[in-house]
């Protein structure tokens, strides 16, 4: 836990209630059996591969009440039995104690396609998937579900990620804010305090290698930029110049965060290395300058700015140099954030009837709304490049909301308070 400058008060932690929405016709149907696993294993690996396929809205999971035969091995599976049922492919698996520590597990699993032909077909074998504690089993299971998505679609599966995001509570001398990390799927129990305090806690932003968050903290009305290495708990002040400090970004190698300072006159872009400190200036224009985004190549910054009057987005070589304008669609345009694979270039649009997200194509420039609310904001990308977060005005409050970049499938992540500045982690190193 954080002590120091943050003011550290009770965290209570609530799960993030998940709904989607997509179009079902383009789902693939799928069936995941019960695995075997023996009762001292409490955690049903089954359910949560099929949570996490279920809520990709790419699938349509077949309920365990459904199923005709309920087979643990290639040789009793029966096609007819799931082609009645509407099905295309069936996962089987078994769940066995590991060799670690307590509560370790070894996952394997078979991905059988029972759409085609008259026996089963095995498509894939996912063997010695490793939990290596019982606080880990669940990730077993998203990296089951992660091998079984990329296989049947092409695309490389986020369920075993993190996000990162802000929810604040009550009112007045009552107003709390904390930073949590969860699972990506909300799951209550991976949940960790990152900071609470009375004062406002903003823009968290993982480092490449996902051990680090850089967020913005308040300390009796001062901000200051902070780094934590969550696992630890270990926390470093950045910088705390007087002014504004804000909107961390890390490059794409780790060495450096660009940020928001307004010290020497007006909100400026800084890029600031990690280890020595050295600051370099990109901008000196009399407006404000803000939300620097770094493309994944490293040689790019783009930021908002509002020097022509209204807020637009700029970009610049990230060493500095010519600056040129980017955005002219709508009446204002701010906040970008890269897709990790450089395609595209997420953005908030105001084409004057609201605050909606919509991305850049990085080639073309041609610019497409992949959201539908009156105050969406802060978007930013999944490591795979195919979703992206953002916040959302609902009708309780701020709530976390992700749209496919085709616009196909949309979710919504909620719980009691506001939720806001979603930064979502990148994939976490191979065991």
């Amino acid at each position: 836990m954080i002590t120091g400058l943050l003011v550290m008060l009770p965290a209570f932690a609530q799960t993030l209630n998940i709904t989607v929405s997509n179009d079902k016709t383009r789902a693939q149907p799928i069936a995941i059996v019960p695995f075997v696993q023996t009762p001292d294993i409490p955690t049903d690996i089954a359910q949560i591969i099929d949570d996490d396929l279920a809520r990709s809205g790419m699938f349509t999971t077949l309920p365990r009440v459904s199923m005709l035969e309920k087979p643990t091995d290639v040789s009793q599976v029966n096609p007819r039995n799931w082609k009645v049922l509407g099905m295309d492919n069936l996962v089987i698996g078994k769940v066995v104690p590991g060799t670690g520590g307590p509560g370790s597990i070894n996952v394997s699993f078979t991905l059988i396609d029972v759409l085609h032909g008259d026996t089963a077909t095995v498509i894939m074998n996912g063997n010695d998937i490793l939990g290596r504690d019982k606080a880990h089993q669940r990730s077993a299971a998203h990296q089951a579900a992660d091998m079984i998505f990329e296989k049947l679609t092409g695309i490389r599966g986020v369920f075993n990620t993190q996000i990162a995001y802000i929810n604040s509570t009550g009112t007045g001398s009552n107003r709390r804010f904390q930073l949590f990390i969860s699972d990506a799927d909300g799951y209550a129990g991976s949940q960790h305090t990152i900071a609470t305090s009375h004062e406002p806690l903003m823009s968290p932003s993982w480092s490449p290698d996902g051990r680090k968050l850089a967020f913005v903290g308040y300390d009796r009305g001062y901000s200051a930029i902070y780094v934590q290495t969550w696992e630890t708990g270990e926390l470093k002040k950045f910088v705390g110049e007087r002014g504004i400090n804000g909107a961390p970004a890390w490059s794409p190698d780790g060495t450096k965060l660009a940020v928001t300072l307004s010290f020497e006159k007006n909100p400026d872009i800084y890029v600031i290395d990690v280890n020595t400190g050295a600051r370099n200036r990109i901008t000196t224009d009399p407006g404000i300058d803000t939300e620097a985004a770094w493309s994944p190549d490293g040689q790019t910054l783009v930021w908002a700015s509002d020097r022509g009057g209204q807020p637009q987005l700029y970009m610049a070589p990230s060493s500095g140099g010519p600056q040129t304008r980017l955005t002219f669609q709508g009446v204002r345009n701010e906040d970008p954030a890269f897709s990790p694979d450089g395609k595209w270039l997420a953005l908030v649009n105001n084409d004057g009837s609201g605050y909606h997200i919509a991305l850049m194509d990085w080639q073309t420039r041609a610019v497409k709304v992949i959201s539908d609310g009156f105050m969406d904001e802060h978007p930013r990308f999944a490591p795979n490049s195919q979703v992206v977060i953002y916040t959302s005005q609902g009708p309780r409050g701020e709530e976390l909301k992700t749209a496919t970049v085709d616009g196909r499938v949309h979710q919504t992540l909620s719980q009691p308070g506001n939720v806001r500045e979603p930064a979502w982690s990148p994939w976490p190193p191979s065991n």
